[in-house]
């Protein structure tokens, strides 16, 4: 499983670093970024659930 943001989209309201720190996490200009890749088999239920609980939908999991 690969996950992907759209930063330009993204309003750094840290949800996704909340959820599931061990895939996303908050750079020095405030935006998440993902920093695992490939999603950990075992946190890919949660990199999931961040990504449908986005406010903006920036989030894709595949």
């Amino acid at each position: 499983m690969k996950a992907i943001i759209d930063r330009d989209g993204c309003i750094g309201c840290g949800l996704c670093t909340d959820l599931c720190p061990e895939v996303f996490r908050m750079t020095d200009d405030g935006y998440a970024e993902v920093y695992t890749d490939p999603v950990p088999a075992d946190v890919e239920n949660t990199a999931s659930e961040a990504a449908d609980n986005c406010p903006v939908s920036v989030i894709s999991v595949e």
